[in-house]
């Protein structure tokens, strides 16, 4: 069971590893109330554990065992080269080698890292260099109480960003280990940035920007509640182009706020480029509720110069008997990426 806890909704899918691979055997999505998840944050536990129990009464899941995904302000992922050692002895001393490298205290963090490749420093020393992951103690605990509260019981919290790689690299990206892939995953308000080689994650970076916020964008322009905006931006879109011009007060808010995540993306996809011994990334694939806009598949090749496709994450599983129609699969395959991620952690 992987469990997504989003700043708009929770969402769940079961998996079951078959002979041929992962098979869906369950997935659903319930609404949150507003304000219970901020920026990707639970701020209210029981609003959260109710939505949670709705959501399992719906979706009929065989389960309550859960990896629960986080992804917000509270989390820290940095690529740091540490000392060499065993897997086990290099966890245990995590704590005492990593304090430089993170903006919070690490007796107020929960630590993990995942290893990237070996290397020999400028000393000859023998080095690991991993993405360090730092996820703030009481933020964490949030999550877990509400997941709790709700009758379920957390059995692993996995960073969101490496569920999106887990549910779309699958170790191959099309391009060997020549080039990078960048795996973007928009949500209302959290948007995870992953480039990998081959499986292999090399940045990541978590924005607190996605679709809700066009769509805050709309329904404050122009006065009208936040479902009316949410049909307004989806009619409209975004421009294809950074220059076309903007008629109406909802392409303005549109473009002023979807522009901006454009930037952004592309701010972090060249911070990445910047770094030494960093893989030309051949393309990006987009997935995530947010990534529906309209024109932002365009828009973002258009800023990057860079070939963007839409991913499948069905196309990587076997459909159990999942209660869905293929109009309701379809519609709900985008929102799909995390959720799958966090359950083929433990079903691989």
């Amino acid at each position: 069971m992987g469990l997504d806890i989003g700043t708009s909704g929770v969402r769940a899918a079961e998996l079951r590893l078959g002979k041929g691979g992962p098979v869906l055997e369950r997935f659903g999505q319930v609404v949150l109330p507003a304000g219970a998840v901020r920026d990707g944050e639970v701020v209210d536990p029981d609003a959260v554990a109710a939505t949670l129990r709705t959501l399992w009464t719906q979706a009929r899941f065989s389960s309550r065992k859960v990896v629960v995904g986080v992804a917000n302000q509270k989390v820290v992922v940095r690529q740091v080269d540490l000392p060499w050692l065993p897997a086990a002895e290099l966890r245990a001393s995590l704590a005492f080698q990593v304090q430089d490298y993170i903006p919070m205290a690490v007796d107020q963090a929960l630590l993990d890292f995942h290893p990237i490749e070996e290397r020999t420093d400028e000393s000859g020393n023998r080095v690991l260099r991993v993405l360090l992951v730092a996820a703030a103690r009481d933020m964490v605990g949030s999550t877990l109480q509400a997941v709790a509260a709700a009758g379920l019981s957390p059995t692993v919290v996995d960073l969101t960003s490496f569920a999106v790689l887990r549910s779309h690299a699958h170790g191959d990206s099309g391009f060997g280990t020549a080039h990078a892939e960048a795996l973007i995953d928009v949500g209302s308000g959290v948007t995870n940035i992953v480039v990998h080689q081959a499986g292999v994650p090399r940045f990541v970076r978590i924005l607190l920007m996605g679709g809700g916020d066009v769509t805050a964008a709309v329904a404050e322009r122009l006065g009208v509640p936040l479902d009316q905006a949410e049909a307004l931006k989806q009619s409209t879109g975004l421009a294809r182009v950074s220059s076309a011009p903007e008629t109406t007060p909802a392409q303005r808010a549109i473009e002023s706020t979807g522009g901006l995540f454009v930037e952004e993306v592309r701010g972090s996809l060249d911070y990445y480029m910047a770094q030494s011994g960093s893989a030309r990334i051949g393309r990006i694939v987009l997935s995530g509720g947010g990534s529906q806009l309209t024109g932002l598949v365009e828009r973002l090749s258009s800023a990057t110069r860079l070939p963007v496709d839409v991913a499948r994450p069905l196309s990587q599983l076997a459909l159990g008997r999942t209660g869905l129609t293929p109009e309701q699969l379809t519609y709900a395959e985008p929102m799909l990426t995390v959720p799958v991620g966090l359950a083929m952690g433990v079903a691989a």
